[in-house]
């Protein structure tokens, strides 16, 4: 780049090879190596569909879809146009006194997959959106405690984590908000806590994200009409489940369930700017903004951009015209049955559960001799580690991209492109017989990821 040129194409080539060692110097340096020491330290240089490429074009097929964003793949071209289009109009945009149209569409359309509600709060993420619904289900209640579930994951800023179940993220950011947490599907255990007369709202993930926990049938139903008869609001976190992942717009619809207000995020973007949105009804946003007075008492600056709502509106006629919906859970369905059929047939595969294109593989400890030797042993090194270990064979010997569903949990999570259809299903499934064949036979996956860890650890 020479004088007041930008060139953004000679930027990136100019430094392709430098983002691990950028991440390491100015950013957290946790990441890159923690990539490196499992061998995850690839360099992509372009995504499509439900693909990542290399510099030398390998193909990696990826199951993670950016932890759900990208649930119409990379770059799809009505939302890439749409972008495109919103740029070229040089629209006016974040006057802050105005009221633009593209935000009252998106909120239009958003309202008309929740029918009981009607209003919309637009924010930049999934974190955003459920700090949103804590504040309006505490003012709209006038009470103060959230009850939550154990194992939930709802962000990570200090009101949302404040009701995240899990401990790892929790240690050393106290105090945080005095809410209770509950077993997740326990219906009995929530109504003790709404009896005390002082519970705002439940919170809960339709499915949890972490080990892919699915409720028992009718417990978000119940859940809504017991938090109902004790004043409190049902909250459904569809920050992850939204938008066509399990199969149904919104995973509450399978069971019946009408929240009060509901969090959706991830998907919503497009894969290409960030946004979250609280959807909730007249009747709690006129307590919240009760007056003109009260216009930003609760308010983000970038929350409606022309960029993110473009990439919205974009986003649901994708998925309205495309069936996108319905193909997640065909496409879904045919997924988790090919690979529940492997129970059977592995010991150490324990379970397939899930809906749509939201999958929890769960390993568990083998019941021959042979087998559960080396499990123990793995086991008794942390535990978590059989399933890493999956992950790992899946990525560097298949090009297959998954994850380990939560810290010391041994359970593989897929959350794919909905967007995939019978030849990723078939390489999947394709993949993991191998995987698993070769972890039955030998221990020789357990020694490359051994030898992976050990390796990096001595370049370190």
């Amino acid at each position: 780049m020479t004088g007041d040129a930008f060139d953004l194409r000679q930027l990136l080539e100019a430094h392709r090879d430098d983002g691990y060692a950028l991440h390491a110097q100015y950013m957290n340096p946790q990441l890159p190596r923690m990539l490196h020491a499992i061998g995850f330290d690839k360099t992509y240089v372009r995504g499509q569909g439900a693909y990542l490429y290399d510099a030398q074009g390998t193909a990696y097929l990826d199951m993670l879809a950016g932890f759900g964003v990208y649930a119409l793949g990379r770059h799809h071209p009505v939302v890439r146009r749409a972008l495109h289009d919103v740029l070229d109009a040089e629209l006016s945009d974040l006057t802050q006194f105005d009221c633009a149209p593209l935000p009252g569409l998106l909120a239009q359309a958003l309202a008309a997959k929740t029918p009981h509600l009607d209003r919309v709060y637009f924010g930049n993420s999934g974190t955003e959106a459920v700090e949103a619904a804590l504040k309006f289900a505490r003012h709209a209640t006038g009470r103060p405690r959230i009850v939550y579930c154990d194992h939930a994951y709802h962000g990570l800023t200090v009101g949302s984590l404040s009701i995240n179940g899990a401990e790892e993220f929790r240690g050393g950011f106290g105090p945080l908000l005095p809410d209770t947490a509950i077993a997740y599907g326990d219906i009995a255990a929530l109504e003790v806590e709404l009896r005390r007369g002082d519970v705002a709202a439940f919170v809960v993930e339709p499915i949890q994200g972490k080990g892919v926990a699915v409720p028992p049938a009718g417990f978000l139903r119940a859940a809504g009409e017991l938090a109902h008869r004790h004043g409190a609001l049902l909250i459904a976190d569809e920050v992850q489940t939204g938008i066509g992942r399990t199969g149904d717009f919104f995973a509450y619809l399978d069971d019946g369930a009408a929240p009060d207000i509901v969090t959706v995020a991830k998907a919503l973007s497009g894969g290409y700017v960030p946004v979250g949105a609280m959807i909730s009804s007249t009747a709690i946003f006129e307590k919240v903004y009760s007056s003109m007075d009260r216009v930003l008492v609760h308010d983000s600056t970038f929350g409606s951009n022309a960029q993110a709502m473009a990439a919205g509106l974009a986003t649901l006629h994708v998925m309205e015209n495309e069936a996108v919906v319905d193909n997640a859970r065909k496409v879904g369905d045919q997924l988790r049955s090919r690979l529940a059929e492997l129970v059977d047939r592995y010991e150490m595969l324990a379970d397939v559960r899930g809906r749509g294109l939201m999958i929890g593989i769960e390993f568990g400890r083998p019941s021959s001799w042979k087998l559960r030797s080396s499990w123990t042993a793995l086991q008794s090194a942390r535990h978590g580690l059989f399933a890493q270990t999956i992950v790992h064979a899946l990525f560097h010997r298949h090009r297959v991209l998954t994850q380990v569903s939560g810290d010391n949990m041994e359970v593989i999570k897929l959350i794919p492109p909905l967007t995939i259809g019978e030849a990723e299903v078939d390489r999947f499934v394709a993949a993991f017989v191998d995987v698993m064949e070769e972890a039955h036979r030998s221990t020789a996956l357990m020694r490359d990821f051994g030898r992976t860890l050990i390796t990096q650890a001595m370049k370190r």
